[in-house]
């Protein structure tokens, strides 16, 4: 990063119109985030591109967020309309987000497919670059509607692709400039440079870029920073109101075979105690609700010094959710001094063997003392993440999570009764979705009819279990989410679609000829070229098949080792 990142400030909802920056002699940037405004700005990522834009002085950038109802997308700062900007810059998190974006871009009035934005870059006709970790898992769905997408981490190369965007400036001739990006600058994925061949079975054959344009292409990624990512605005009209944001690292060392972060976010990073406390020195002084990033994949005696710190300062922890393994005694003397009322233990698998098959590293006896230690603190609203339809899933396993339910019902009764309130346990249980560049890429969805049934069976399971509340994904919405996650470009009309004349989506995809259970239900061989293959993580071919193997054989996998560890190829490399 060129800069030291200011101070975050301080933001009020609804404020309009009051926006600092004149665009007379800057090129406007608008920066799309396809959710609503409360969800968008607790995004810290999409945090740091506002930031970065804002500190090139040639450059003005104004947020657009997804409208609460039905009209054109505005800008926050000047309330201009999305077609206004001659740039665009998009973070998507989520396969959710896809659709959303498409309805954006036509509800704007501009062509979402990026082939019919011909000529110069102008309101109207304006350039899309896309970014977010959705964009570097699988590409390939969101392709068609963007000029170029930011493979990997934004800091590394957002300020050189900015700065030839400014240099430029509106009315440049297009292609020529993507060229020169696509060869020059690390990470700059230009769709219409590369051409997708597949054969009679419409399985993909080929993959061929453009003469000179590189092959594949690399990720990027950046190197420890002398200050951790935080929040550069506050708002109380965020899903996190008046949260300060900090980032503890980068990807996760744990290596859960179904976590696609813990794999194109490799090596793991995690940030140096003096980064993260820098990070948190640079807060507004009124903020005093510290949120932490990247728990899970914090060792127990870095996370008591974290806590510790902010126990001297005075501040309030929150977080999403937490490892049940590390919760020592300082985390929960600042978890009972920090009004947090709801904690999140997430052990996936529904039984030890399950675990053991995603590799996830935690123990039944962890999740019960981790369950009872978080109570005991003065956790009120305990919660449990478990997936269904996992690989090799029987009913055992799942009888297995409804007993340990249970017994994590029965530890929490014991001081809610000392205490005259019993504490309310809320179980999320949502779908088992494969994604790209994990070992489950080769997994099929489960099929909707078996989640359905699993949930029943879980349901009744549960029924005498008191303050239980259970929830979770719609198996259908998962269906549409594992459609996407190993889709390709042929999924454009439909989403176009969709988009257009609204309706159910199976019936969009089948209007287009595109059969959905050949992206989500079909196992794909080892030796399948896959589409978002497009992309370099550095992961060895061989690797996430004989992870996959290791999986269905139940066998566990050690913890990166980042010193040492050559297993999946990653830190052969240097990462830029």
């Amino acid at each position: 990063m060129r800069h030291r990142r200011p101070a975050a400030s301080h933001e009020y909802s609804g404020e309009r119109g009051t926006w600092k920056k004149s665009w007379k002699g800057r090129l406007p940037v608008g920066l799309l985030f396809p959710n609503t405004y409360g969800v968008g700005m607790s995004n810290l990522g999409l945090q740091l591109v506002y930031d970065l834009v804002n500190q090139e002085p040639n450059l003005v950038c104004e947020r657009i967020f997804r409208p609460e109802r039905e009209g054109k997308p505005l800008s926050v700062e000047s309330s201009r309309p999305l077609a206004d900007f001659p740039i665009i810059l998009c973070s998507i998190s989520f396969e959710q987000d896809i659709p959303s974006l498409v309805r954006m871009l036509i509800s704007a009035g501009l062509d979402p497919l990026a082939e019919e934005r011909r000529g110069a870059i102008r309101a109207g006709t304006p350039l899309l670059v896309g970014g977010g970790v959705c964009c570097f898992i699988n590409p390939e769905p969101v392709a068609p509607f963007f000029d170029m997408l930011v493979i990997g981490e934004a800091e590394p190369v957002l300020p050189a692709i900015l700065e030839r965007l400014a240099k430029a400036g509106a009315n440049v001739d297009r292609r020529e400039l993507l060229r020169k990006m696509a060869v020059e600058l690390p990470g700059c994925y230009v769709p219409q440079f590369y051409h997708f061949k597949y054969g009679p079975d419409q399985i993909l054959s080929s993959i061929e870029a453009d003469p000179g344009i590189p092959p594949r292409v690399k990720r990027v990624g950046i190197e420890a920073p002398e200050v951790a990512g935080h929040s550069a605005i506050l708002s109380p009209a965020a899903e996190f109101a008046d949260l300060y944001m900090v980032e503890l690292g980068r990807g996760c060392s744990k290596g859960c075979r179904f976590c696609a972060a813990g794999f194109v976010y490799r090596p793991p990073r995690l940030w140096s105690g003096s980064a993260i406390m820098k990070a948190i020195e640079e807060r507004p002084e009124q903020a005093d609700r510290i949120g932490l990033l990247g728990m899970e994949m914090m060792r127990s005696g870095e996370l008591q010094e974290v806590a510790e710190r902010l126990l001297l300062d005075g501040c309030r922890l929150s977080f999403s959710s937490l490892r049940a393994d590390v919760i020592g005694d300082s985390l929960l003397t600042l978890l009972a001094g920090s009004g947090l009322r709801t904690v999140a233990i997430a052990p996936d698998g529904g039984s030890e063997r399950l675990r053991r098959v995603i590799n996830k590293g935690i123990s039944r006896e962890d999740v019960l003392r981790g369950a009872e230690k978080l109570v005991g603190a003065g956790i009120v609203n305990l919660k449990l993440y478990f997936m269904i339809g996992l690989p090799t899933e029987t009913e055992a396993d799942l009888a297995e999570m409804a007993k340990l339910v249970a017994e994590v019902r029965a530890l929490m009764n014991v001081p809610g009764r000392a205490r005259g309130r019993l504490s309310t346990l809320t179980l999320s249980i949502n779908p088992f979705v494969p994604k790209a560049w994990t070992p489950f890429q080769y997994q099929p969805f489960a099929e909707v009819n078996s989640l359905k049934k699993k949930l029943k069976y879980l349901r009744q399971a549960l029924k005498g279990v008191t303050n239980l509340r259970i929830m979770g994904e719609n198996p259908n919405n998962a269906f549409l989410q594992a459609v996407l996650a190993r889709g390709d470009r042929r999924l454009a009309p439909a989403l176009i679609e969709l988009a257009t004349a609204g309706g159910n989506w199976r019936q969009a995809m089948r209007k287009n000829g595109i059969n959905p259970e050949d992206y989500a239900v079909r196992a794909r061989d080892r030796r399948e070229l896959l589409p978002w293959q497009v992309i370099d993580h550095g992961i060895k071919g061989d690797y996430l098949w004989a992870e996959y193997q290791r999986a269905l054989a139940g066998r566990a996998t050690g913890p990166c080792e980042t010193s040492r560890c050559r297993r999946c190829g990653v830190c052969r490399q240097v990462i830029k």
